[in-house]
């Protein structure tokens, strides 16, 4: 029962981890990868029809 406990342990602190891991990516991922987090940009043009009463 010793080792079930270590073991859940080791699993909560890897996956609190992974979480601070995923926040810092998400606040200095756009310094450090900016490309990733750039919105695609492309000029779409399409023509709208307005009905007038």
């Amino acid at each position: 029962m010793r080792h079930m406990w270590r073991l859940i342990k080791i699993l909560l602190i890897l996956l609190v981890l992974a979480g601070l891991a995923l926040i810092a990516y998400a606040y200095v991922g756009p310094i450090i990868f900016p490309a990733d987090f750039a919105a695609p940009s492309q000029q779409i043009t399409a023509p709208v029809t307005l009905e007038v009463d």
